[in-house]
């Protein structure tokens, strides 16, 4: 679950000897100034564009940090310079919508999967033909369930995978064994019940959530959703937040801080994508409900043999119609703003990024899933945990619905979840009630476009 109570202090790093322009902005920064050089299908070589970056990363400065090397390798070969922008998760979405209705976007963008079909129906995007695909080098790489959450079903994709995610469940295998606890919970039950014997009400907790932060919200209540049966959605594509289904999915999220309490009340205010592996990482939380993160782990000083990875649990009585599934489909694409002016050029990079070679390199450094097949010939993507996250992703996760109003569901039932959050950091009890007017409320702010 990706991550700004605490919002990122914007800082700009020029590095001249590689013509890189590195910015991390919040939401009110304008973007990078791209130099313009030709229009498309003039040669690419001395070109500059302009990409948007996901902060992927342990913080903005490790974004950088990572993808300076590679950016630079690309300008090599290319002779194509590059400007780029890191973005944080809480202002990505807000920056893509600005840019689809300004025009005044970057040339190439990571999106986050779910939010496909949504700037998909937006027009703004290059939309993925054959031709396309086979410009960037597709000989049929691409993982089918990357794929799968590119857009809406029957057109062409709004974009191409770049990182794979999975949800599972971190936990500290010393503070396990110190309670006396043998094996990870497989029901939510068990982790409720594990979580009181590893909380202390204090400086200890059973379990760490990044409470404050919309998309991981969102994300939760699409996975808790569809075990309790429910659908946010009917099969007209119009919204059913209120089901008692929802409003049971929702009041089990938020209960693991209110009336469970295995869950620190500051978490309600976490939503920078680092806090939650923070407090995992220095044993303050024995678990952790996270996409792959090891190698972020690995930067904030926890080694790969002091913790474990399972699945997400599932209800020891699935109520009917429950589906078992224990994460969305999670992952990041790129795609092409159809206006920009520098279509060879922007493709070329797209190619980059995806190639064998630069997925290997960036989704280890992510500590990611690879996209595409030929990357998993690397002894990186073998390790105990990487295979636990790969057979949820292969067997126990669908993919986030690929309708129009996707991205309108995440903002409003995420941003409902963590006012329920706050609610219950003060000590107010969540009801049922309360949930269901949260969602009413959410639902209707949706219908009204809001």
């Amino acid at each position: 679950m990706h991550g700004l109570a605490h919002r990122r202090t914007t800082a700009t790093i020029t590095a001249a000897a590689v013509a890189l322009l590195f910015t991390a902005c919040g939401s009110d920064t304008k973007p990078s100034t791209t130099t313009t050089g030709g229009s498309s299908g003039a040669p690419a070589s001395g070109q500059s564009i302009t990409y948007w970056a996901s902060d992927q990363g342990s913080s903005i400065a490790d974004d950088v940090k990572v993808l300076t090397p590679e950016l630079k390798a690309f300008t090599d070969k290319t002779g194509i310079k590059v400007n780029l922008e890191v973005i944080g998760w809480n202002d990505l979405l807000n920056r893509i919508l600005a840019a689809t209705t300004s025009g005044q976007g970057p040339d190439v963008v990571n999106i986050g999967n779910t939010w496909s079909a949504s700037l998909q129906a937006t027009g703004a995007f290059l939309p993925v033909s054959d031709a396309v695909m086979t410009q960037i080098g597709d000989t049929g790489r691409f993982l089918p369930g990357a794929l799968a959450a590119t857009g809406a079903t029957g057109k062409p994709p709004v974009g191409v995978p770049i990182y794979s995610t999975a949800y599972g469940l971190y936990y500290n295998k010393a503070a396990f064994a110190a309670a006396g606890i043998a094996s990870p919970p497989a029901t939510w039950e068990d982790l409720v019940a594990d979580g009181k014997k590893l909380s202390n009400g204090t400086s200890k907790w059973g379990l760490t959530l990044e409470a404050g932060q919309i998309p991981e919200n969102a994300h939760a209540a699409f996975v808790f959703s569809e075990q309790q049966g429910g659908s946010w959605f009917d099969d007209a594509g119009k919204p059913t937040f209120t089901t008692p289904q929802n409003v049971a999915a929702i009041k089990q999220i938020v209960d693991f801080m209110g009336a469970d309490k295995i869950v620190n009340p500051s978490d309600a205010e976490s939503s920078n994508g680092t806090e939650a592996l923070q407090e995992f990482a220095s044993g303050k939380a024995a678990m952790l409900m996270w996409q792959p993160a090891g190698a972020n782990l690995a930067k904030y000083g926890m080694t790969a043999d002091q913790y474990g990875v399972a699945p997400l649990p599932f209800p020891a009585s699935p109520p009917a119609g429950s589906k078992h599934i224990d994460s969305m489909v999670g992952g990041i694409n790129l795609a092409v703003f159809a206006n920009t002016k520098h279509k060879d050029a922007a493709l070329q990079f797209v190619k980059f990024l995806t190639s064998q070679p630069e997925e290997i390199t960036l989704n280890k450094a992510y500590g990611s899933l690879p996209s595409v097949s030929d990357a998993y010939s690397d002894p990186a993507f073998k390790s105990t945990d990487d295979t636990v996250l790969q057979n949820v992703l292969a067997s126990s996760a669908t993919a986030m619905p690929e309708i129009v109003q996707e991205s309108q569901f995440e903002t409003t039932v995420g941003t409902a979840m963590k006012t329920l959050f706050a609610n219950a950091a003060g000590g107010q009890a969540i009801t049922d009630s309360m949930v269901s007017d949260a969602l009413n409320q959410a639902q209707q702010k949706m219908e009204a476009g809001g």
